[in-house]
């Protein structure tokens, strides 16, 4: 993990951003097929990942460089440009922006608890990709994943969840049933990642945007676990 070169948000082409989202909304369906127009400084998916990796080194060293948000305001209120999309767990202790190192504008985070892709997120993935031109998507998990950790008890002990919470349940079982056959020596550890690699296979297969736009190399996915304790992301 290492250093990273952000461009400041009055180089990511706002304003570009916000007309061509508004174009893409005011369209009808087949206007989401088209390609996302390219911001003058668009990075491709390599480099995005990359400023991911060198944003969580400066975190996890404590050397975070972005520290002033009122710089760029103004610009930011014409549009956005953000070069990669999270999917993260809604977890209080994992806050992307922070975590990579990134300013307002530079990521386009969903959240929901065991960072899982589901038809609502998924719809606000293909937004990311098709009108915002994002290059990047990760899927975030965390360790001591509550949502994951549920999931293994219900599996396991049959334990029943209230309200909602089964839906997590449901979404999160398949990667714990193979967690679990595989009989790793930290059950929650291993069933996170299989978490994260599912979701990452889960959006590759996601049609008709996102498979497409993965297949043309267009979009990269990728999958990491954040440690709570040591502020690193490792990618899995």
């Amino acid at each position: 993990m290492c250093q990273l070169c952000i461009a400041s948000p009055s180089r990511r082409g706002f304003l570009h951003g916000a007309v061509a989202a508004a174009a893409a909304l005011a369209l009808p369906s087949a206007a989401w097929s088209a390609e996302a127009p390219a911001a003058p400084d668009a990075i491709g998916p390599d480099e995005a990942l990359q400023r991911l990796v060198d944003g969580n080194a400066r975190y996890a060293a404590n050397t975070a460089t972005n520290k002033d948000y009122s710089a760029g305001r103004v610009a930011r209120s014409l549009g956005q440009y953000p070069f990669a999309t999270i999917i993260s767990c809604a977890d209080s202790r994992v806050a992307p922006e922070i975590l990579f190192d990134q300013g307002p504008g530079e990521l386009f985070v969903i959240r929901v608890a065991g960072n899982f892709v589901n038809e609502d997120g998924l719809a606000s993935i293909e937004y990311g990709s098709a009108v915002l031109g994002v290059p990047l998507i990760l899927v975030l998990g965390h360790s001591s994943c509550g949502a994951v950790d549920a999931t293994i008890k219900a599996v396991q002990k049959g334990t029943r969840l209230p309200g909602h919470l089964p839906s997590l349940v449901a979404a999160i079982r398949p990667a714990v049933k193979e967690a679990i056959a595989a009989k790793p020596a930290d059950l929650l550890a291993e069933a996170t990642i299989y978490n994260v690699r599912h979701n990452v296979e889960k959006l590759r297969k996601a049609k008709p945007i996102i498979a497409k736009a993965v297949a043309e190399g267009k979009v990269k996915l990728a999958g990491g676990v954040y440690d709570i304790a040591t502020g690193k992301v490792t990618m899995v």
